[in-house]
């Protein structure tokens, strides 16, 4: 007789039997697949994450590796401090090749930088300085070279915003200047406007000189900072913070802009993958940079703290779809070898009559695996929202967790941030990720197939493997 009709009379004979097999495969399942969703979902999360954050790579001088090197320039004589020089300066040139690696998604530059003010351009002073108080040498604009205005973290941020006319970019002309709308307004500058600055002069004899500098106005930018309504040192207040290019700030140190673009304080590489930095290492090294004296450190806090508590709600999935699986294949096992024992005489009988034994645990495969596509099938259609729920009620108490480690570690230092902590405040703040979106896809259900069914395959395999063994005459006469 066909092993197919006997498995279909005998699934429809013992109905009760049949739904609670597939009722146990459509729990195992169930969880199973709602394991695979959960994991899917972080998967697509941590990936846009790090598609829109990324790590951040500083690239600026270590003093005391220059200082170990025994590159640094020596003193005039005994005693004397030797100086940086030459071998401490992170050139532009540099810095352009390796902004170039494939691992780099964008970066940015900074040369610090003062102009004086002259009577064109008057530096922002709402409030005067108390009488016969010295301004300490401090009457000068924060006049800092940036490559990218718009990757300055308080534009990230959004403490700082343009207004009128554009931010320097890489390709904005040297003469550009952004000025900030109080010094904007006091002067009565516009876009397009010429204005002069006054450059700072180191003389060989050591005395500063200026000289008057032309830039054009490119953009008006808003700081969300207001005037204190006390004396501020003009290069202390926000409103006197000026942006122009790199050479622009070259300009300003009375300096030639030289074939290699001129010096930068430090420079940042925004990587694609956080995992990039090993790449990004060896393509500095190709580029010519000394990576003793010029390290590369990232930061990537932002996208832990981003993907952090979905990722532990990820393992969690995992652990527990192991955690099912072998629980599942266990207690299948041992009921399916009970019912072995309870149809000890069919299977005598049917041994005797010839049948093969292979057919015969076949016939059970065919039962157990007609239950479990069932199962399966009915846990595709709802497990979608079954985990949507689990997922979201795991990640919330993992966002929760985070939150409180967060708050408990805010005075603490970051060893992961290469600037020990001076470049926080440029860090856009973000939360963890605190929703996922469950979608089902053929390859959700082709997994969750692959896994029932092999469940099924070994749950019935290992105890049927003593049918193989068995004679019809040692079962008739044996009994149960």
């Amino acid at each position: 007789m066909n092993l197919f009709k006997r498995a279909w009379w005998r699934l429809w004979g013992q109905l009760g039997k049949t739904v609670m097999m597939t009722g146990l495969f459509f729990v195992i399942c169930t969880l199973v697949l709602s394991g695979f969703l959960i994991q899917s979902a972080a998967a697509r999360a941590a990936e846009s994450a790090k598609n829109s954050v990324g790590a951040v790579a500083t690239m600026q001088l270590d003093l005391n590796a220059l200082i170990n090197s025994g590159k640094m320039q020596q003193g005039g004589g005994p005693g004397q401090p030797g100086m940086i020089g030459a071998e401490g300066d992170l050139h532009r040139s540099l810095v352009d090749k390796i902004c170039k690696s494939s691992v780099v998604a964008s970066c940015n530059y900074m040369k610090d930088g003062v102009a004086a003010p002259t009577d064109q351009v008057k530096l922002h002073q709402p409030v005067p300085a108390p009488s016969g108080q010295d301004s300490g040498g401090v009457d000068f604009f924060k006049a800092d070279g940036i490559r990218d205005l718009e990757e300055v973290g308080d534009f990230r941020n959004g403490d700082s915003k343009m207004i009128a006319g554009s931010p320097i970019k890489p390709d904005s002309k040297s003469d550009m200047v952004v000025i900030e709308e109080r010094v904007a307004k006091d002067n009565g500058l516009k876009v397009g406007d010429k204005v002069k600055l006054n450059a700072n002069i180191q003389n060989p004899d050591g005395r500063l000189s200026t000289k008057e500098m032309d830039f054009v106005v490119g953009g008006i930018y808003r700081s969300s900072t207001a005037d204190t309504g006390t004396y501020v040192p003009p290069m202390m207040a926000p409103s006197n913070q000026i942006y122009v290019t790199p050479d622009g700030a070259t300009r300003l140190d009375g300096k030639e802009v030289g074939q290699d673009g001129g010096v930068v304080k430090s420079a940042t590489f925004t990587l694609r993958d956080p995992g990039d930095l090993g790449q990004l290492k060896k393509d500095a090294e190709a580029a010519g940079a000394d990576l003793r004296i010029f390290p590369l450190s990232v930061n990537d806090k932002q996208f832990k703290t981003l993907v952090g508590p979905i990722t532990k709600t990820a393992d969690f999935a995992t652990v527990t779809v192991w955690l099912v699986a072998v629980a599942g294949t266990v207690i299948l096992a041992l009921i399916i070898a009970s019912s072995l024992r309870e149809r000890r005489k069919e299977l005598g009988i049917l041994l005797s009559l010839g049948e093969k034994k292979p057919k015969l645990l076949g016939q059970h495969l065919v039962e157990v695996v007609a239950c479990a596509v069932l199962a399966i099938g009915f846990a595709a259609a709802g497990s979608q929202f079954l985990s949507q729920a689990i997922g979201d009620r795991l990640l919330a108490g993992e966002v929760s967790s985070a939150n409180e480690q967060a708050a408990n570690d805010a005075g603490k230092p970051d060893p992961t941030d290469p600037t020990g902590g001076a470049n926080r405040s440029d860090e856009p703040k973000v939360e963890p990720i605190d929703s996922m979106d469950i979608k089902l896809g053929p390859s959700d259900i082709a997994k969750v197939g692959a896994t029932g069914l092999g469940i099924a395959a070994l749950a019935t395999l290992v105890p049927g493997a003593r049918v193989l063994r068995l004679n019809p005459r040692d079962i008739l006469m044996k009994g149960d």
